[in-house]
């Protein structure tokens, strides 16, 4: 059973992480919450829950709570100085793992380790991997509120003709070995393979970048497949682009399964030179598994 201690603090930085938590709070037992952002979290905190009161600082989050919720992101150490905070002034602390991959490594930031009280996950795959990296901590499976919303929008829109292949982008950040990027040659692996899809010659496919990319990113990639039809995806939403692809292809981002719970075929990109898919969702078709 989840339990609330009022007030809450409530701590984001990465965009996965803020709106897991965002979306859960939303639907849980209104208590009071005392909430600190930056990043792309910020951005999500403007958009949709500018009404919830946003602290000064990590410290006034804090002060005076009886819990603390962190998101387990990437891109700063914003939710690992809070947990660290939290352990040293003896609030328990609990942290909601967004993903499927790299769990331990989320708590850790130069050689410093520093665990919740308790691990919050969303699903039962989730559940069995922090259980895996994780066997003696307390780990609890919440409701995804947020999937189940974008499931639903994704499927509100209809498959168009003719018909369509979305590309999720993502950094791989690595080359594998190699000089290029691993996004390009899971791209280029892709396009090598896409007899195997059974789809019919110049079909179109519609590339969506990362929100980390840089703009013009694939433009010499684009430029130099003459013999594709291929298109950046950049003027609908992700649940839209989704709801009219007939399939999806991508390496290991949330996106895929997002279009997997629409009913969507959607496979993983990952060549064989480059690591194994570690998205753990029964329906996700490897291509190398294919080739």
């Amino acid at each position: 059973m989840i339990k609330f201690s009022s007030p809450t603090a409530v701590v984001c930085n990465d965009a996965g992480g803020a709106n897991l938590v965002f979306s859960f709070l939303s639907n849980s037992s209104a208590i009071e919450w005392k909430l600190y952002v930056e990043g792309p979290a910020s951005v999500i905190w403007k958009s949709n829950y500018s009404h919830l009161k946003k602290e000064d600082d990590l410290p006034s989050a804090l002060s005076g709570a009886g819990m603390l919720i962190t998101g387990t992101g990437w891109a700063s150490d914003l939710e690992h100085r809070a947990r660290k905070l939290a352990k040293s002034i003896g609030i328990k602390s609990v942290a909601i793992l967004d993903h499927w991959v790299n769990y331990e490594k989320r708590f850790v930031r130069n050689g410093e380790i520093i665990h919740p009280d308790e691990f919050w996950v969303s699903d039962t795959y989730a559940l069995r991997i922090a259980q895996k990296h994780f066997p003696d901590g307390v780990i609890k499976q919440i409701k995804n509120y947020y999937l189940e919303q974008l499931v639903q929008e994704a499927k509100s829109f209809p498959v168009v003709e003719p018909k369509e292949i979305l590309y999720i982008l993502e950094p791989a950040r690595s080359n594998w070995g190699k000089s290029t990027p691993g996004e390009f040659q899971a791209l280029d692996y892709f396009v090598e393979n896409l007899a195997l899809l059974e789809i019919e010659p110049n079909t179109l496919i519609r590339l969506r970048p990362h929100p980390s990319d840089e703009i013009g990113k694939y433009n010499s990639w684009i430029s130099q497949k003459n013999g594709l039809n291929l298109k950046l995806d950049s003027d609908s939403n992700l649940q839209e682009s989704i709801g009219r692809a007939s399939l999806v292809v991508g390496c290991e981002s949330f996106a895929l399964i997002i279009a997997l719970f629409s009913g969507k075929r959607v496979y993983c990109s990952l060549p064989p030179w480059g690591p194994s898919c570690r998205l753990p969702h029964d329906g996700l078709v490897r291509l190398k598994d294919m080739s």
